[in-house]
């Protein structure tokens, strides 16, 4: 038996900034009572592995202001209001790396946080690169890391790697990446 569906009866505010919609809708709950829901509203994200000529993955290392630490990363970013989700992986590739991929493939998607926000991350891995030069967010710092799946593997289970859009991503790519 399906579980049952709330129905939205209205929004009642929004707050915009450049990266997402805070939202509270009212909503009609499946026993009649009505309530709120508050959540963050993003047009969506993408997230790009890059693999290596010699099969390493390209990754950034990068101050996270919330966690004030460092950390590492696979290069993504939010998909703007004019921009597709690959246009997304390949700018944000450019940005963070300053390569072009010439080969890019969507692997699969997943929502980071889904009691918070309606985001859609796109996970791909990108292959057979050229140098380019793109311009950086003002507030981007960037130091590149070269890893093997095993030394990606071994930062994970020790807890250098703690971003949950890179482990899910990683989650979803790790077995695709020779297929």
């Amino acid at each position: 038996m399906p579980l049952q569906r709330w129905k939205k009866v209205r929004q009642e505010f929004e707050i915009r900034n450049p990266w997402w919609t805070y939202k509270k809708d009212i909503t009609l709950l499946p026993g009649g009572k009505e309530g709120e829901y508050h959540f963050v509203h993003v047009k969506g994200s993408s997230m790009i592995i890059p693999v290596l000529d010699d099969g390493r993955l390209l990754m950034v290392n990068q101050y996270r202001y919330l966690a004030d630490r460092e950390s590492l990363e696979f290069p993504c970013g939010s998909v703007k209001e004019t921009s597709t989700f690959e246009e997304t992986a390949m700018q944000e590739l450019a940005e963070e790396t300053g390569l072009l991929a010439a080969e890019i493939r969507q692997v699969g998607e997943f929502n980071p946080y889904n009691g918070v926000t309606d985001e859609m991350c796109r996970v791909y891995i990108a292959r057979t690169f050229t140098e380019t030069t793109a311009k950086r967010d003002e507030t981007e710092e960037f130091e590149q890391m070269r890893l093997t799946p095993e030394e990606l593997e071994e930062k994970i289970t020790s807890g250098d790697i703690w971003d949950g859009m890179t482990l899910s991503s990683w989650a979803i790519a790790c077995k695709k990446l020779h297929s």
